[in-house]
């Protein structure tokens, strides 16, 4: 495996992180940050962000919350909206240049706040520094329902039954915190450039590169059919696919052991969508932006709907109801700190 395909890998993980969302708060009173600093993010360094991956570092991007701090790094104001409101991108209706530009966001949490509220929180900050409005609206939109297809599902039920994390238990050799789309989770990163994302009992997802097919394998081994639709959803907004959700329709109960593959290709559309890639940078632009003196392979021939139809699996447009935050008004610069 070359390290530019291992790079990747790695800024392919980081990317995701970028989509991380907290629990909502239930409170319905007003709660803000004691104090909260918003900076235009630096362009992302993808050599030493892979680095610090690597070393067992969390990567500058994301949502992350430690003790009474929280931090929000190289988000786009898409991404920190459907971190406070706790929505998926796809279900925000605003400008365009909402997905464009990043932050940096460091608050402190007040003393007696939880993680709950934390949420509300970053709605007070959008509304005050970025004179943001929103409102809820429900109306008929195209879906993507994962069912099963004719022939019956072809995955295999888990055999064990995921363990939730230990907030407590120390950390691992190489092993990191995180707060990712599916709650709380511990990262590990191998020498040879696999990743392992332990979910607790929502299970653990292994990202590896097959030199093979040159692709990036992810396998889960214990995931529901919800969870899996989720994670269909994220990893196609991610490499430039369909913004529509993707909904469980499939009947199926109970956990399944999965394995998807996502071609160089769609690795660097995730990377570029996460800012991390010069906007039009094929192959040999990808190599010359990574560390190593390995060239960028072409890209799988494997792809999504492959992966999924391998499963027993498929994705049929279907008519639903789709809930949506409009966001009527919003500055593209905060005032000052």
């Amino acid at each position: 495996m070359s390290r530019t395909m291992r790079v990747l890998l790695l800024l392919a993980c980081a990317a995701l992180l970028g989509s991380a969302a907290l629990a909502q708060s239930s409170s319905q009173d007003k709660v803000g940050f004691e104090v909260a600093s918003v900076k235009p993010a630096a362009q992302l360094d993808m050599a030493a962000i892979a680095a610090s991956m690597q070393a067992g570092k969390r990567p500058p991007v994301g949502a992350h919350v430690d003790g009474q701090v929280a931090e929000y790094k190289y988000m786009s104001l898409k991404q920190l909206i459907a971190n406070a409101y706790n929505v998926k991108e796809y279900q925000i209706n605003g400008p365009d240049w909402l997905a464009g530009d990043r932050f940096d966001i460091e608050a402190k949490i007040p003393d007696g706040a939880s993680t709950d509220d934390v949420p509300k929180m970053l709605q007070s900050l959008l509304e005050e520094r970025f004179k943001m409005t929103v409102h809820h609206n429900s109306k008929q939109g195209q879906v993507l329902a994962l069912v099963v297809a004719k022939g019956g599902p072809k995955m295999k039920e888990a055999t064990e039954t995921p363990q939730p994390l230990d907030d407590s238990a120390p950390l691992k050799a190489g092993e990191m915190k995180l707060d990712t789309p599916n709650g709380p989770a511990r990262l590990t990163i191998g020498k040879d450039g696999t990743a392992t994302m332990n979910l607790g009992a929502k299970g653990t997802v292994t990202y590896k590169m097959d030199p093979a097919t040159q692709a990036m394998r992810m396998e889960a081994s214990s995931i529901s059919m919800a969870g899996f639709a989720d994670m269909l959803a994220q990893f196609s907004q991610l490499g430039g696919g369909s913004a529509r959700p993707i909904v469980d329709k499939t009947g199926l109960k109970g956990n399944y052991q999965v394995s998807m593959d996502f071609p160089l290709a769609d690795l660097m559309n995730m990377a570029r969508a996460a800012g991390m890639m010069p906007p039009g940078a094929g192959p040999a632009q990808a190599a010359a932006a990574l560390p190593g003196d390995a060239a960028a392979e072409p890209g799988g021939s494997s792809s999504l709907n492959e992966s999924i139809a391998a499963m027993g699996l498929k994705l049929d447009p279907e008519n639903d109801t789709v809930d949506e935050l409009v966001v009527d008004h919003i500055e593209k610069a905060p005032t000052e700190n």
